[in-house]
């Protein structure tokens, strides 16, 4: 779970939705010229024509399978980008775009582009379902949706299909106690590489967030835009960091919520996680009136008791493993702590249903037993990121800490070192990126003290690292993964800045 928190453990917030299947059609012949475009805005770095002189054909979006259409204000289209940006006159991809364009035409500035986080979440599905919630942004802006590089409709990375991943759920266990449990863990995430490999071995090698950020810059010139307007959710921010470090002089107005350390190894985000959720789980005992203290113990008994007993649930069964993704989802909003209460207390009494529920929110699975593909995109991406190859002696090493750090969290969060690219099918880019954007102009950082997924404190090494000048820390006081929508204070001062350009204090604090 370090770092790779999906966005549909988001489901629960109300904002973001499980499951990320696109409700786009993409287009491959991009050549109607959208509003705003110009033929002046700066182009993006060392194309060919054939790509910059791209127009996205904006055609109505098609429902997605089981749901309904985004309605008569979206349109999808599509653009083509390298698949190896080494090679920029090589083979292509599509990009799917999805788009609602501003209300007020006379005071339009331009594209707001979205990444809702993961790695892994599809723009495409999300915006629409999010809308509501930048309504205000939207009249002046055109919201924009797109799935990155190996998600969804772009080149989207397939590793297994849903009776391999119901396989590896029930066989697998992600707190190993024995060696034979050991060598399962890491055997299954050397296979689900290797599945990788066989299904999308063409596209994993370029799934990195650097080269989703040039991808950026292509749509916004193929939009018109002479700088990227951006809103980046968890992972996001990853993305948005990147793409100021790579092309600075093209930053437009920025906002990152919910903040990914950058300073943070594997090993570090895992810690990090470690503290952040162990902070949110307290937070909600103490909520609760049980205390801290008893209310840890009680948790742990509960899950030791499913590590040995999983409880049956109709023709599945409630394990550990699928106990602990189910309470961390109730932890992304306080609004959803009375669903970890009922939670518990259906398991103590023998109803282990509604915390099933709660993991298969969190694991994309849908009632008929379908999974969605985000979890491959997921992977894919952050090990074509990272150089990083942890052994399972590496993650043993760190189970005193983190058992130290959290009682409930800690060991699952270790061995996830070590489970995710276990053995995997091509090369990292890098430990930790380099976000220093000198000469980009003023990006909003928000940080959230209550945040379980992305602590606080990595916004404050974010501001720090985009560099003087160039990060605004903005401190939301409460609970919850991402501010915007929930702090009134930090979403006026996010659409005043989004709107007007007015930049708030370095620091300014919201509660």
């Amino acid at each position: 779970m370090s770092i790779r928190i999906r966005a549909a453990v988001l489901a629960v917030t109300g904002l973001l939705v499980a499951g990320c299947t696109s409700t786009g059609t993409a287009t491959d012949t991009p050549r109607t010229t959208s509003p705003g475009a110009d033929a002046k805005a700066p182009a993006a770095t060392g194309l060919p024509d054939t790509l910059t002189s791209q127009r996205p054909a904006w055609k109505p979006c098609e429902a997605p399978e089981g749901g309904e259409k985004p309605g008569a204000d979206w349109r999808c289209a599509s653009v083509r980008v390298p698949l190896d940006h080494t090679k920029p006159a090589g083979e292509t991809i599509p990009v799917a775009l999805i788009r609602k364009e501003a209300r007020d035409k006379s005071e339009r500035i331009g594209s707001l582009l979205f990444n809702f986080g993961g790695p892994g979440a599809s723009g495409v599905a999300i915006l629409p379902r999010a809308a509501q919630e930048y309504g205000n942004l939207n009249r002046r802006y055109d919201l924009v949706g797109f799935d990155p590089r190996g998600v969804g409709k772009s080149a989207g990375v397939v590793c297994r299909d849903d009776k391999e991943l119901a396989a590896a759920e029930a066989r697998t266990d992600l707190t190993p106690d024995t060696a034979a449990e050991e060598t399962a863990f890491f055997e299954d995430g050397t296979d689900f590489g290797a599945g990788c490999a066989r299904r999308s071995g063409k596209v994993i090698p370029h799934t990195t967030t650097s080269n989703t950020a040039r991808d950026l810059d292509l749509i916004r010139h193929v939009l018109g835009d002479d700088k990227l307007n951006y809103f980046g959710i968890s992972y996001g921010t990853q993305l948005g960091a990147a793409y100021a470090h790579l092309f600075p002089s093209h930053v437009g107005r920025t906002v990152l919520d919910a903040v990914v350390d950058p300073t943070a190894d594997g090993a570090g985000h895992a810690r990090n996680q470690t503290i952040g959720f162990q902070r949110a789980l307290d937070n909600y005992l103490k909520s609760t009136g049980e205390g801290t203290k008893a209310g840890n113990a009680r948790i742990r008994r509960l899950l030791d008791r499913l590590d040995r007993e999983p409880l049956p649930v109709g023709d599945r069964k409630l394990t550990e493993s699928l106990a602990l993704p189910g309470i961390a989802i109730t932890l992304y909003s306080e609004s959803s702590w009375p669903a970890l209460t009922a939670a518990l207390a259906a398991v103590e009494d023998g109803d282990g249903s509604q915390l099933l529920a709660l993991a298969d929110a969190y694991n994309d699975r849908d009632p008929s037993g379908h999974y969605s593909t985000q979890s491959h995109s997921q992977r894919a991406i952050s090990c074509a990121d990272s150089a990083e190859r942890p052994t399972l002696a590496q993650a043993k090493a760190l189970l005193p800490e983190f058992r130290r750090l959290s009682p409930v969290f800690g060991a699952f969060l270790a061995w996830d070192t070590a489970g995710w690219c276990a053995e995997w099918p091509v090369k990292g880019e890098r430990v930790d990126p380099d976000v220093s954007a000198p000469g980009a102009g003023p990006i909003l950082v928000v940080g959230t003290t209550g945040d379980p997924a992305t602590p606080y404190e990595g916004a404050e090494r974010m501001a720090k690292e985009l560099g003087a000048g160039v990060g605004v820390l903005v401190s939301n006081e409460g609970e919850g993964h991402g501010a915007y929508g929930t702090s009134s204070c930090v979403t006026r001062t996010v659409d005043t800045y989004l709107l007007d350009g007015k930049v708030p204090a370095y620091g300014k604090r919201c509660s």
